[in-house]
């Protein structure tokens, strides 16, 4: 999964011949579906900066930069008090998005720094943000057969083709986790262990001595997680072109790939570094409590004409729909205070 993702010259994050996001592309997050989605976080970082004695935003995956110029539009033009101090960092790791989001967010270039190496990254109060990042990290595949625990690797099978296979646990991590989480699998259950997201917040916290980490991603706790009802063969999936691919294994760096994410873990890894919680909600029910209803009306009488009234409407619709596909994604927020 590393490889299929990230590899420098094949990975599917890494390649500049893919179109990944948008419409032509393989997936749309929130960003790119309505312009109220940044557009709202920006007045929720306006309200949180009077702890931070000034605005610094680290973004980290920032995928095309949609949503770095929607925040940066945002503070521009209806906080200019705060965005004539505010600094914005960009972290990714793939060179081909970085250089997508440096031409998009040019006119922002007295504000913008971009990184593809993380440990530049010095900001230690600001607010680090992340939206659909952890669930492209690469996970470990545990299987339950016969009462024994395995891994899955991928093999090459007689017909040159990649295949599952089975081994032994790859590292002492994966013991750790499942005592820790008390998982309890059923017979021919598999399910995936993310131990990158454990490895992520521990750098964070090396990095930010007093702020905010907003996450938002899709996920569940534990208990639904790892219930054999619900997920019997994980959640390892594929997408490419708006679309469930079948076999993750059949064209790797082709299709993005992606598993759900276990709140659960993140909120007790979060809290041993120092974390606390001060929200934790559905991203609809969050973004309506931000004020996007207020942004809205706001934009709408801003807006020119009748197809950006459309577009905004359509959008917003999209953003608090019950049922929608912004109810499937939650939002953590988490508090980090500097210890004296």
């Amino acid at each position: 999964m590393k490889a299929a993702l990230y590899d420098p010259r094949d990975g599917y994050y890494q390649r500049s011949d893919r179109t990944r996001w948008g419409r032509e592309g393989d997936y749309r997050t929130s960003p790119e579906r309505s312009e109220l989605f940044a557009a709202t976080f920006a007045r929720y970082f306006a309200a949180l900066h009077n702890e931070l004695n000034g605005l610094t935003i680290v973004e980290w995956g920032a995928g095309n930069g949609s949503f770095a110029h929607g925040v940066l539009s945002t503070l521009r033009d209806q906080f200019p008090s705060l965005y004539a101090g505010a600094q914005y960092i960009v972290y990714d790791v793939s060179d081909d998005a970085l250089g997508r989001i440096r031409k998009l967010l040019a006119e922002f270039a007295d504000r913008v720094q971009l990184y593809s190496d993380s440990s530049l990254i010095s900001a230690s109060r600001g607010i680090y943000f992340a939206n659909e990042l952890l669930d492209a990290f690469p996970v470990h595949r545990i299987i339950k057969k016969d009462g024994q625990i395995s891994e899955l690797y991928v093999t090459v099978d007689e017909n040159n083709t990649f295949d599952w296979i089975t081994g032994p646990l790859s590292t002492p991590g994966l013991v750790e986790f499942l005592t820790a989480q008390t998982v309890e699998l059923a017979n021919n259950q598999i399910l995936e262990i993310n131990l990158g997201i454990d490895d992520w917040l521990a750098q964070i916290a090396t990095k930010l001595e007093q702020g905010f980490l907003i996450t938002v991603d899709y996920g569940a706790e534990a208990v639904d997680l790892y219930d054999a009802r619900h997920h019997p063969e994980g959640t390892l999936r594929g997408f490419s072109r708006h679309e469930f691919v079948d076999n993750v294994l059949a064209q790797p760096g082709e299709c993005d790939l992606t598993t759900t994410i276990n709140w659960t873990r993140v909120k007790n890894v979060s809290a041993n570094l120092g974390f606390e919680v001060l929200e934790f909600a559905s991203q609809d029910k969050f973004l309506l409590k931000a004020g996007l209803l207020n942004q809205l009306e706001y934009q709408l009488g801003r807006a020119k004409t009748e197809a950006e009234k459309t577009a905004l409407t359509i959008g917003a619709r999209e953003m608090i729909l019950p049922g929608g596909m912004a109810s499937s994604f939650q939002v953590l927020v988490q508090r980090r205070t500097k210890r004296s």
